[in-house]
């Protein structure tokens, strides 16, 4: 391989992870590191000091300019909009921290923040750039970087889950969660859903999903045990790794109709995520490597 391309495959991964984290689009995000590739081609690297931080740069800028395409689209989206699921490698959860970055708990946490902030974020407390090197990327100056990585900061840590929840704990639940549902038990629904639990589904407007959050353990329990009987002969949930995270996948025949993500806070599930729409379950057949 030339240089350039030898570059941008050494960094790919960590590309696609900065423009993944920073719009909860893997399509849109492959759309980025097609256009990073397209200005790094004409970039001449012997004047390039450190080609990590040059290509995180372009893919920064150009991820901000397609936040704010992507947010336009999100107005006008039918029902709640959730990331696009990730099939990961298992050895993503040994890097707690990247893990929990791609987390679709995380990422809903990031889609409260500003194209900016979450830019900053992302850069400072995932991937851990210099001020300096993120100040190039947003075209700020250090000291307004630091103003907003603070407020950044200080946004998430009030939003992210309570405590770290290691991948047992999310398992037990999500088995506990999976029993109650193929069983029709109500109670032990009741017992591992949180009295404020909150479940968000996804179908885009092309396939049947709530179209509004809904709120409470009795609401949700009821509700799943009513889609339950919906489901139609043969469907299987099986477990996955999804964003770093154990999950459960809602398979009909061949085909994946559902992917279901959880948040966990003090052992029962606060936040349940189930995500229907066809074109976001395009890549869930396949691993997709993140890194840092």
């Amino acid at each position: 391989m030339d240089p350039a391309t030898e570059a941008f495959v050494a960094h790919r991964n960590l590309l696609f992870t900065v423009a993944y984290e920073m719009l909860g689009s893997a399509v849109d995000a492959e759309d980025v590191l097609q256009e990073t590739w397209l200005k790094w081609a004409g970039v001449d690297l012997d004047v390039v000091l450190d080609q990590r931080a040059y290509l995180v740069r372009i893919t920064t800028r150009q991820a901000l300019m397609r936040l704010r395409t992507l947010r336009r689209r999100k107005e006008s989206y039918v029902g709640p909009w959730l990331p696009e699921p990730l099939l990961t490698a298992p050895d993503v959860a040994e890097d707690v921290e990247l893990a929990e970055s791609v987390s679709m708990a995380m990422l809903l946490v990031l889609e409260t923040l500003a194209p900016t902030e979450r830019a900053v974020f992302v850069l400072r407390d995932v991937f851990a750039l210099e001020y300096e090197e993120i100040a190039e990327a947003v075209d700020k100056s250090q000291a307004a970087v630091r103003q907003i990585a603070h407020r950044a900061r200080a946004h998430v840590a009030a939003r992210r889950p309570r405590g770290e929840v290691s991948a047992a704990q999310t398992r037990d639940a999500l088995a506990a969660f999976q029993r109650a549902v193929e069983t029709g038990g109500l109670q032990p629904l009741l017992d591992i859903l949180a009295p404020d639990v909150v479940l968000l589904g996804d179908g885009g407007g092309v396939v049947q999903a709530v179209r509004r959050p809904i709120t409470g353990a009795g609401k949700v329990a009821r509700l799943l045990l009513v889609g339950r009987r919906k489901v139609p002969a043969g469907a299987v949930l099986r477990p996955a790794q999804v964003n770093g995270h154990p999950a459960l996948l809602l398979r009909v025949g061949d085909a994946v109709d559902t992917v279901i993500t959880v948040r966990i806070d003090d052992g029962r599930i606060t936040g349940l995520y189930a995500v229907r729409n066809p074109e976001k379950l395009s890549r869930i057949g396949r691993e997709t490597p993140v890194g840092r």
